[in-house]
């Protein structure tokens, strides 16, 4: 018995890549040319590039941590843990391109990307600082916008997507 890849995962994995690599060149850039607390303005009070890193997970929970290792390699172990499940899921839908899949691939490029930098340096570089008047949002990166746009397309492919579908796979009512 032999064992056959999906013929659409090598590009789905090809746009987890390219996440990946967009990533690490943006990430790069910006610690190269902005120093940690500095920002370029690009739209004046909407959008910033600013150099921040975070230590703890999403939103900088867990950032100031009493023991910041563990937290650390707790959230590296979960990443990439999260990375293989998404990996499994991609290789049994990787057969054709679809919203979920692709949605698969983002998630799975994004937490490649944050999960470089927790390993490499014990933080993620967040840099993307999106703000109107007083409201503000937190400052993310390009995986951790990936990782949104990609769990946004999965729960709008769950509510709108495929319903007549749902209906097909139900058995037919027989009258009785």
């Amino acid at each position: 018995m032999s064992f056959k890849l999906p013929r659409r995962l090598p590009w789905l994995l090809l746009i987890a890549f390219a996440d990946v690599v967009l990533d690490r060149l943006t990430k790069t850039w910006i610690a190269k040319h902005i120093p940690i607390g500095g920002e370029i303005r690009l739209i004046p009070h909407v959008l910033d590039l600013s150099h921040w890193v975070n230590q703890g997970a999403a939103f900088s929970m867990f950032a100031n941590a009493a023991s910041p290792n563990t937290v650390r390699w707790s959230l590296i172990a979960f990443t990439l843990l999260a990375a293989l499940a998404v990996f499994i899921a991609m290789i049994r839908l990787g057969s054709r391109f679809t919203l979920t899949t692709i949605a698969l691939a983002l998630i799975l490029g994004g937490a490649i990307g944050n999960a470089h930098d927790r390993i490499a340096y014990g933080w993620v570089v967040d840099f993307i600082d999106f703000h109107i008047g007083a409201w503000h949002w937190y400052v993310f990166n390009v995986a951790d916008a990936a990782i949104v746009c990609g769990v946004a397309a999965l729960v709008l492919e769950s509510q709108f997507g495929r319903k007549g579908s749902v209906q097909q796979r139900q058995a037919p009512d027989n009258g009785a």
